[in-house]
């Protein structure tokens, strides 16, 4: 009873400081002040992913340290401070005890291992944006493992949300993405050695690599509307003759109301005293043209109002409906 306590003890703490590592993994990748980001992602997700798998085996009771059968005893590898040696991840993704039977995710994986051998040796710099896609693929695979391997664990989903860009990718940078005659040039050889010997079927895998296309917005008249990012399905029409493991983004319009739209929402929904002044009276005080609010947009002289907007109007309807049914 006790042996079970203990090893459920270290399994949860093994669980823990595996998220904390792939939380903060992409929390440095996201970090617009970091400039070692992916070399940073690198150890941190491995670290995250090695704990993971350590923590299956020992709540399995699948014995995961070195060792050598002196006759029917078990002489244990330790390091020179005394340690047991436990399996790294490359040897727990080799186990035949292992969970991990996709084999897109663990060539992702063993991508990483050997990318890191390439970086730990030397400086490396300008990698960031052309390894992304297969960062972004390791993050959902954590996840995904992290809860199917321990379905009582939250994911770790609700503790990031999207990084957020402050620039545009002008046509010079598409092409510095397009082509990789900035990266160091073990870390080409590396990439371009590891991706010949893979098959079609696993380098196009969503679980090796989580590709996003960017598509030219379809607004290009002045004061239509600005864009939002929007998520086309792989079987849509856009997407047919294209791998449909792809994640597609698109821009397009955002839905605009008019004040007296606005007010006629707020009135189907129970607050029949919300007319025009009161909407006049709140956007005033709120200053909710201001651009910076992203509340809105103005079109041909005529101000029309987000779904933003709207959902702010709600919030002030529901905390003063004294006032307005």
């Amino acid at each position: 009873m006790a042996r079970s306590r203990k090893i459920g003890s270290i399994k949860n703490e093994l669980i823990h400081k595996s998220k904390e590592s792939m939380l903060s993994a992409v929390q440095i990748f996201n970090n617009p002040n970091m400039q070692f980001k992916s070399e940073s992602f690198i150890v941190l997700a491995i670290i995250a992913w090695t704990y993971l798998l350590h923590a299956y085996y020992r709540s399995n009771r699948i014995e995961y340290r070195y060792f050598e059968l002196n006759g029917k005893r078990k002489r244990f590898y330790c390091t020179t401070c005394g340690a047991h040696k436990y399996w790294e991840l490359e040897k727990c993704l080799s186990s035949s005890d292992s969970p991990i039977k996709d084999k897109a995710i663990i060539s992702n994986l063993k991508f990483l291992i050997g990318l890191r051998h390439e970086i730990e040796h030397q400086m490396t710099t300008k990698i960031d944006n052309f390894l992304s896609a297969r960062f972004q693929a390791c993050c959902l695979n954590y996840n995904h493992y992290l809860k199917e391997l321990f379905p009582k664990q939250e994911g770790i989903e609700r503790y990031i949300s999207m990084s957020l860009q402050l620039s545009s990718l002008s046509e010079k940078q598409f092409d510095q993405l397009k082509d990789n005659k900035e990266l160091p040039q073990n870390i080409s050889t590396y990439i371009q050695k590891f991706d010949r010997e893979l098959p079609d079927s696993i380098f196009e895998d969503r679980g090796f690599s989580y590709r996003v296309f960017f598509v030219p917005k379809t607004v290009n008249r002045k004061g239509q509307a600005d864009a939002v990012i929007e998520y086309i399905p792989a079987d849509s029409e856009m997407a047919k003759g294209v791998n449909k493991e792809y994640v597609f983004i698109k821009e397009r319009e955002k839905s605009k109301y008019s004040p007296s739209n606005v007010c006629e929402k707020m009135q189907e929904e129970g607050y029949k005293k919300f007319k025009i002044y009161q909407h006049t009276q709140l956007w005033k005080a709120e200053k909710a043209k201001d651009k910076s609010k992203g509340f809105g947009v103005l079109v041909v002289r005529t101000w029309y109002w987000y779904e933003s907007w709207i959902e702010f109007v709600r919030k002030h309807c529901e905390e003063n409906k004294n006032n307005y049914i």
